[in-house]
């Protein structure tokens, strides 16, 4: 049983919460799911792929696009652009597809605004040391850039109650389960499933 239109969800959560991770487990566990990739200006994390992980593109390019109004939305996050390419995340919904987008909070206020029926979850370690820890643990940025990070997560969390769900990211398998719950859950709403009442009533 497919519904006509996929289910768009927004996952946010600040800098080393573990998101690349659990959307791995997620598009593991449900078939029809992509994944939005988004455009970024900064630079490639080390095992980060173009095209996988992000598109990394210029300044310059980033720019172009927003001219083009190619993004469903953008914005500057700790001296970098990020970006959700609209195009293909159009194509999938039509076709049914459920589409996982990571975006920061600034983003998924405008996605919230453009697409009402988009479902968003906000994605924390089980604590704000836990997630500290994990910054810190990466060992591939400055201390200043994790001070950065951690003020900005500070930040963040006073947007989790603008959020429909809260997932916990403690174990990433049963972070993943319980997104693809919300997911099933999402997919049983009315709206979703018009066309089993139509010439019923």
């Amino acid at each position: 049983m497919r519904n006509k239109r996929g289910t768009l969800l927004i996952l946010s959560g600040p800098s080393g919460a573990g998101k690349s991770t659990v959307i791995q487990a997620v598009m593991q566990r449900r078939e029809n799911i992509y994944f939005s990739i988004s455009c970024t200006t900064r630079e490639p994390r080390p095992g980060e792929q173009h095209g996988v992980n992000y598109y990394y593109i210029s300044n310059r390019e980033f720019e172009q696009m927003i001219q083009e109004d190619a993004f469903l939305e953008y914005a500057g996050y700790v001296d970098h652009y990020y970006g959700t390419p609209r195009k293909a995340i159009e194509e999938h919904l039509s076709a049914g597809w459920d589409v996982i987008l990571d975006i920061e909070v600034q983003g998924a206020d405008i996605v919230r605004s453009k697409v009402p029926e988009a479902v968003s979850c906000f994605l924390i370690p089980p604590s704000f040391q836990e997630l500290e820890r994990r910054l810190h643990g990466r060992e591939s940025e400055s201390e200043e850039v994790i001070r950065g990070r951690l003020a900005r997560a500070k930040e963040e969390y006073r947007q989790i109650p603008e959020y429909d769900y809260l997932v916990i990211n403690d174990v990433a398998e049963q972070a993943a389960e319980e997104i693809c719950a919300i997911l099933q859950a999402a997919a049983c709403r009315v709206s979703q499933r018009q066309e089993y009442i139509e010439g019923a009533i």
